[in-house]
């Protein structure tokens, strides 16, 4: 899922407090042209919009910078968060055209009902729920979703049992534990009680 957003090259010897005040959050694009950087201001309601349907090293952005001309795809390397009112006030976009895989970090999402769990009261116990892979740019996946259906108590799943999409590829290693189903939890004290009443 690629999201277009328009910026605009930030302008000589601006001061950030300013563009916040003006309605606009600095930004900075690396990776265009090697180590070369762009000094970059983003309209806030942009970046709210962008926001909420964009994650960190996650989401694949169509970056269009109108007064340079300079138009490609990007990842939102880095978020900045005002400590203090809790809203962005910096964003670090990484050009990804030309640089072959990139590593980003990818949601896991479980599925299904686990029959241990259904069944006989086991508890799920999600290890990861974020995974880093490495894949081409038009190829990062929204989340990966894994099948726990079958799983009864004391089954596993780890990376090398997830099927991964085309092209995608884990960098943890493949015997990391990712989920499994633990026994039903006693209750200490219910069992304390039922052995005082008998």
């Amino acid at each position: 899922m690629a999201i277009t957003v328009e910026s605009q090259k930030r302008p000589e010897g601006s001061k950030p407090k300013a563009l916040r005040r003006s309605g606009l959050i600095p930004a900075n694009l690396y990776g265009h042209k090697g180590t070369e950087s762009i000094s970059l201001a983003i309209n806030a309601k942009t970046v709210e919009r962008l926001l909420k349907k964009a994650s960190v090293n996650n989401t694949l952005i169509d970056l269009n910078i109108t007064d340079i001309p300079w138009r490609g795809k990007a990842l939102l390397r880095e978020l900045q968060i005002h400590p203090a009112k809790g809203t962005p006030y910096h964003l670090s976009f990484f050009a990804v055209a030309g640089h072959g895989d990139t590593t980003v970090e990818v949601r896991l999402r479980f599925v299904g009902n686990a029959v241990g769990v259904k069944q006989d009261g086991g508890v799920l116990d999600t290890v990861v729920t974020e995974l880093q892979v490495s894949c081409a740019p038009e190829n990062i996946p929204d989340v990966i979703e894994i099948d726990v259906s079958n799983l009864q108590i004391g089954d596993s799943l780890h990376i090398s049992d997830i099927p991964f999409p085309e092209g995608v590829t884990p960098l943890a290693e493949l015997e990391r534990l990712v989920v499994s189903v633990l026994p039903p939890q006693i209750d200490a004290d219910a069992e304390i009680e039922a052995e005082t009443a008998s």
